[in-house]
């Protein structure tokens, strides 16, 4: 199951001690959370797209998302406070390194035209953000029981100072970056 948190452990994290010259083992970067997040604006008018999208998102996680409410009342939007306007899931330790593995082998080349994920889209600190544009790239979902197709942001938090090791740390862990 956590296979690839084995070969961090075995083959990673030599690697970037070497690379980086790190003196202490604790110094070398690591993923620390990844959280995939849905925005479902559309459910202020129809309450049960939050239920299809915490369906799809359980399906693909292994883990039960929470719903995020409005923080304040926007009136141009229709929004009032505490209305539901998203989904998101935070995945760590066994459960993050699996979604990896299957985002970055299974989904990611299911997706037509691919040429890989943009190596521009880091904060400077060391995160990674990067979006999906339809859920049914993943093979849980299922083509017909969807009622619509929705994106998602899914966001690497990593240990990480700088977005060169960053970078180099999702490379390793088999990220398919675009040349």
């Amino acid at each position: 199951m956590a296979r690839l948190k084995d070969y961090y452990v075995s083959d990673i994290a030599p690697a970037l001690m070497k690379k980086f010259g790190y003196k202490n083992v604790m110094q070398i970067p690591k993923l620390d959370k990844v959280v995939i997040n849905v925005g479902c604006g559309e459910a202020k008018e129809n309450t049960k797209v939050v239920d299809a999208v915490i369906t799809d998102l359980s399906a693909i996680t292994g883990q039960k998302p929470i719903v995020c409410k409005a923080k304040k009342s926007v009136a141009n939007f229709k929004l009032r406070e505490g209305m539901p306007i998203g989904v998101k899931v935070t995945l760590r330790s066994d459960k993050m390194y699996e979604f990896v593995d299957r985002l970055f082998n299974v989904a990611f080349p299911r997706v037509r035209d691919f040429k890989g994920i943009s190596p521009n889209s880091f904060d400077g600190r060391g995160n990674y953000s990067t979006g999906i544009k339809e859920q049914l790239i993943f093979p849980e979902i299922e083509f017909d029981k969807i009622d619509k197709v929705r994106g998602m942001d899914i966001n690497f938090i990593t240990t990480a100072k700088t977005d060169e090791e960053a970078k180099e740390l999702l490379s390793m862990l088999g990220a398919p970056f675009a040349k």
